[in-house]
C-alpha cells in the first residue's frame, strides 16, 4: 500500500496574468486540508513556502492547536494538525520524504488543465496499491509554475463536474481528489 504525502505550494505559482508569484497560507487552507488529509489516512502535509513569516504563520497556527487554548477545545483539530510540515520548497518536501521511507517519492501534481502526461484517477489508483512513497502536489494561485510542473512524473487528470466550469478551491480539490483515491483502498 503506498504512502500517500500531500504538498501544498505557494512558490512558484502564477498569478491570473500568469507572472511567477508567491502566494500567502491561508487558515483555511492549514485547518481544512489537515482534517481531510486526516481523514483519508495521508501520511503528511507539507506546506511549501520559502517565506519566513509564513513559515511562523503556519507555526503560531499549529502551536495554538496542539499546545495552547486550542488543543483543549478541540482536541480533533489537534490530530489533524499534527500531519503539517513547512518546508521551504520542493526539494526539501522530497528530501523528507525520502528520509522517511527510504526513496524518492513519485510526484503527482494537480492541475484543472489537461497535460500530456496525465495520470488517470484510475492509474492513481494502481500507483497506490504499490510499496512507494507518493506526494500529491497542488497548487494555488492560478496554479503552479509549468515548468515546474514538467519536472513532475505526473500530472493527475483534472476533476471533471458538469459542463465546461472548472475552478475549485485548493480545499475541494483535495476533498475530492482524496476521496475518489482512497475509495478502492482495502
Amino acid at each position: 500500500m503506498a504512502r500517500i504525502h500531500l504538498a501544498l505550494i505557494h512558490y512558484p505559482v502564477l498569478d491570473k496574468d500568469k507572472n511567477i508569484v508567491s502566494t500567502s497560507i491561508t487558515n483555511f487552507d492549514i485547518h481544512d486540508i489537515s482534517r481531510s488529509a486526516k481523514t483519508f489516512g495521508m501520511q503528511t502535509f507539507y506546506i511549501v513556502t520559502p517565506t519566513l513569516s509564513q513559515h511562523e504563520f503556519v507555526q503560531r497556527i499549529v502551536e495554538h492547536w496542539e499546545s495552547g487554548y486550542g488543543a483543549v477545545y478541540n482536541p480533533n483539530r489537534k490530530e489533524a494538525l499534527e500531519l503539517i510540515k513547512v518546508k521551504s520548497d520542493l526539494f526539501e518536501v522530497f528530501d523528507d520524504i525520502e528520509k522517511i521511507g527510504g526513496s524518492q517519492p513519485i510526484t503527482i501534481g494537480t492541475s484543472a488543465k489537461t497535460y500530456h502526461k496525465s495520470l488517470s484517477f484510475g492509474g492513481l489508483c494502481e500507483l497506490c496499491k504499490q510499496d512507494v512513497d507518493i506526494c500529491l502536489i497542488f497548487g494555488t494561485g492560478w496554479g503552479i509554475d509549468p515548468t515546474l510542473m514538467a519536472d513532475f512524473d505526473y500530472i493527475l487528470e483534472p476533476i471533471r463536474g458538469v459542463g465546461n466550469y472548472n475552478h475549485l478551491s485548493v480545499r475541494s480539490a483535495v476533498a475530492i481528489i482524496l476521496d475518489r483515491i482512497t475509495q478502492n483502498r482495502a
